[in-house]
């Protein structure tokens, strides 16, 4: 009997397997999350009664704000994004709060709560979605104002309804929220329902605002689903090749593509192009084919035979060695690394031998050479094996390999030797010098720094403007800039005091008194656009910016004359009028 190999299943390790640890659970291909959040009056400045529930199990004290259509999570609308930022708004009016869990009543509405998140999460199995119930609260005794018995039978009940949603692999995730005056006490009721022991309380509670941080972080920010972006074929011998698939886990980021609509019906265009003969007029229809010209006569070539002719290997990936990896340096690294993975689709028995060859190469420390025939771009390639990364939240670092892209010789260029000469040597820095530089730099380390830690500021500016016009919001949504340099981390005495010391190294005693002159030394075109900027500062005076713009006259002014006011705020002067008036406005509705 034949059986289709998974490379998860063949990348998780038998207990008695102690050569490397890998997959210890199957990766979830989707996330099923319930945001369960308190509404009790202690959670609001202002008190109201409970006015409405809603919930199939019927069940009181329990409101859910339910998405019908998964796609509209999905791709969601200006409509329904607007829906959800009124909910505060309708809760206060349509909903109100619940008057908590109340001596005298046998109502547990955090048990219904848990009972009604679990049934919204009763769809997907455990093995292929992570499942998760997120808990806000600053209620830290949900049962406080209940005595004796009935108070320890309501614990055990909730407790037992939130094991038993654990046990069907739904995680609970307490996000607790303290009051001005009065700290979260955890040992009082959550510590057993989540799991935590007494030993762990204060981890968890330091931990709070950084997972609150990150959950910002992550609602606002574009998820990119990992995609093939094509299979090859990796020789390993001769007779010997594997299948593996590509990925592309770092890329930039960019803006949509723009669409082009019809003027009239705001559809979308479809663009087709056609070839009409030079001498006749008519319309080409059979294929286009090239030709050289080579003794008075032309050779004409087809679109397939041309790539015929470039193609420069059959083979897509070949193996041609090992090396150690310290002959692999940071600098023979030139563009973003393309992980591979193993594929078991075409070629059978692919994921076992990657996984014995990725083995290998962790366990001796090496590196494979390798010949990318790409049919445009042949070239040598490193391939490296990445062991995988695992920290309490889950994976960090998937097991597979990287395809790092080698230079060509021309590509790495001694530039010392073209600007040296017995008449100008290269300077260099002295062993003084060299030390202030590297204790400047250990002291303003980003230690632990990621490139997913930083956001493009003007990809988020772009969006704002998209949500402002979509949701036809009078003002443009804030966005930070963490580009920025850190001024309170640069600010920080260590820090100062070793920019001081590297900058005395380097320029001496004397620096100050040179940066102060050296307005002296501007040079002509300096003083021209500092004396251009004053003087559009001046003339943007004489202008009311705000009145023209409401009342449609900036089209009656000249270009240069929009360009004072974008000169005086230090904004983009360039493009066509049209640009420069829209750029006004938006400057103006900030």
């Amino acid at each position: 009997m034949d059986m289709e190999l998974d490379p998860d299943e063949v990348f998780r390790d038998d207990e008695d397997d102690a050569e490397a640890e890998y997959f210890r659970e199957r990766a979830s291909t989707k996330e099923l999350a319930v945001y369960l959040i308190d509404a009790s009056p202690k959670m609001f400045l202002t008190h109201s009664p409970s006015r409405e529930k809603k919930n199939l199990q019927d069940l009181n004290g329990v409101f859910v704000f339910n998405v019908g259509d998964r796609e509209s999570l999905d791709r969601p609308t200006a409509k329904f994004i607007k829906e959800l930022s009124q909910l505060e708004e309708k809760f206060a009016k349509e909903i109100g709060s619940q008057y908590g869990i109340v001596a005298g009543s046998r109502e547990n509405s955090l048990y219904n709560a848990l009972w009604v998140a679990q049934a919204l999460l009763r769809k997907g199995s455990a093995r292929t979605a992570d499942k998760r119930i997120l808990l806000f609260t600053n209620e830290d005794d949900p049962f406080g104002n209940i005595k004796g018995a009935t108070k320890t039978d309501m614990t055990r009940t909730t407790q037992q309804r939130a094991k038993d949603a654990q046990d069907l692999g739904i995680s609970i995730e307490l996000f607790p929220l303290s009051e001005p005056h009065k700290e979260f006490d955890l040992s009082r009721f959550y510590a057993d329902m989540i799991g935590i022991d007494d030993d762990g309380i204060a981890e968890f509670m330091s931990a709070i605002g950084a997972k609150f941080e990150d959950m910002e972080y992550e609602l606002k920010r574009r998820m990119i689903k990992k995609r093939i972006v094509k299979t090859l074929t990796f020789t390993i011998a001769n007779g010997l090749a594997i299948e593996v698939n590509t990925y592309a886990l770092v890329r930039p980021t960019v803006p949509g593509s723009t669409v082009w609509l019809d003027s009239v019906t705001n559809q979308p265009l479809k663009i087709e192009r056609s070839f009409i003969c030079a001498d006749t007029g008519a319309l080409m229809e059979e294929p286009t084919k090239r030709f050289q010209t080579y003794q008075n006569m032309n050779v004409k070539f087809s679109v397939e035979e041309l790539s015929e002719i470039k193609r420069v290997s059959t083979a897509q990936l070949r193996l041609l060695g090992f090396k150690p990896l310290n002959c692999l340096k940071d600098y023979h690294n030139l563009r973003p690394s393309t992980f591979i993975f193993p594929t078991d689709e075409e070629v059978l028995g692919s994921t076992l031998i990657f996984v014995a060859l990725h083995r290998s190469m962790l366990r001796l420390n090496r590196f494979a050479v390798a010949f990318y025939g790409n049919p445009s771009h042949p070239q040598l390639v490193a391939i490296v094996a990445q062991d995988e990364v695992k920290v309490a939240g889950g994976q960090v670092e998937p097991p597979g390999m990287h395809i790092i892209y080698l230079p060509y010789a021309d590509d790495i260029r001694p530039i010392e030797e073209f600007q040296m000469s017995p008449e100008n040597p290269v300077p260099r820095a002295s062993d003084e010098q060299i030390d202030k530089a590297a204790a400047l730099m250990k002291r303003i380390d980003l230690k632990g720094f990621s490139i997913t830690q930083l956001s493009n500021p003007a990809l988020q500016r772009h969006y704002a403007v998209l949500q402002a016009l979509a949701l036809e919001e009078d003002e443009l949504p804030e966005t930070k800039d963490k580009t920025l340099p850190d001024e309170e981390g640069m600010s920080r005495p260590t820090v100062v005091n070793a920019i001081d010391q590297f900058k005395h190294s380097v320029y001496g005693d004397q620096y100050e008194a040179r940066s102060s002159a050296g307005d002296d030394n501007m040079s002509e075109a300096s003083k021209k656009r500092k004396a251009s900027a004053g003087n559009a500062v001046k003339e943007c005076e004489n202008y009311n910016w705000a009145e023209m713009a409401e009342s449609g006259k900036l089209t009656t002014l000249t270009v240069v004359e929009l360009k004072y006011y974008l000169t005086a705020h230090n904004l983009p002067v360039s493009g066509k009028k049209e640009d420069l008036i829209s750029r006004i406005k938006m400057h103006l509705r900030k």
